[in-house]
């Protein structure tokens, strides 16, 4: 797995559980002088998903993305972590690289990572930008959505491989971009369906977990949601129309995307970033 043709440096940060790996295109002057934007993936993904942002912003800002724990080149990785956890890993490598007040991008469950990250770390965030994520907090979320999150595991361990990959990459996007991207970042997985299976499961477990914790997920920040309308992945849409209803952060509609908007139109989900970037105080 590479970067194209943009610089971004290959890092690892060791845990009990396995290592992270993550990329870090940081400029010369100090941290405090330019923003610093983190760009967490959501589940299966990995720092491929924002290419087209570490592209477009190289130079312009410090970045950092990663490889969540599991995916990508971060394997093998125990997967006995919590959604907590998972936040406090990414506190570590962000106090290794000397990072403060940095902006979290988190697509999917990313922006889950970036509420948990909220949670435990108040105060240490610049700015969040959910892509196509949803609120953790427990009143968004039905009993039953709660109890299917938590048995997602065996639906993908038998599910046809080949209709899995078409199903998954016509499922996130709707761009010919997008859709190629998330093949490809599935195929990570492709002599491997039980790594992805079980991922896949974990994954939803320890959302489900972080969500029936019951904990107010304050976001203590100025923050934007981002959600494409042709958004057909759970009830992504339903949650971010509460949740912008609930919390009255902004929302911004992405016309003619999916999933993964922005794979879809990073154009308009990049200028959104900017112009987010733009107003902070």
């Amino acid at each position: 797995i590479i970067w194209k043709d943009w610089d971004m440096t290959e890092k690892i940060f060791t845990t009990p559980y396995g290592d992270i790996h993550y990329w870090t295109d940081i400029g010369q002057q100090s941290q405090n002088q330019r923003h610093t934007l983190v760009f967490l993936p959501g589940l299966t993904a990995d720092h491929r998903l924002f290419n087209k942002q570490t592209e477009a912003f190289s130079g312009k800002y410090d970045l950092l993305v990663w490889d969540a724990p599991g995916h990508g080149i971060s394997w093998p990785f125990a997967l006995e972590f919590s959604l907590m956890e998972k936040a406090k890993w990414l506190n570590g490598i962000l106090e290794k690289e000397k990072i403060n007040q940095p902006v979290i991008i988190g697509q999917s469950m990313g922006g889950y990572v970036g509420q948990a990250f909220m949670e435990q770390f108040p105060g240490k965030l610049k700015g969040f930008i959910s892509i196509d994520s949803a609120p953790l907090q427990k009143q968004y979320v039905t009993g039953m959505e709660l109890w299917l999150l938590k048995r997602m595991e065996p639906v993908y361990r038998f599910y046809p491989w080949k209709l899995l990959l078409k199903s998954g990459a016509k499922g996130c996007a709707v761009s010919q971009y997008g859709r190629k991207l998330m093949y490809d970042m599935m195929t990570t997985y492709n002599n491997d369906q039980e790594r992805f299976a079980k991922l896949s499961g974990h994954g939803f477990r320890i959302l489900a977990d972080a969500i029936e914790a019951d904990l107010p997920y304050k976001i203590d920040c100025p923050s934007l949601l981002i959600c494409g309308k042709c958004d057909q992945a759970g009830s992504t849409k339903r949650y971010n129309k509460a949740w912008h209803k609930t919390s009255g952060i902004r929302i911004a509609w992405i016309e003619n995307a999916g999933h993964n908007s922005n794979t879809d139109q990073p154009g308009l989900v990049n200028s959104l970033i900017e112009e987010f970037i733009r107003l902070l105080p």
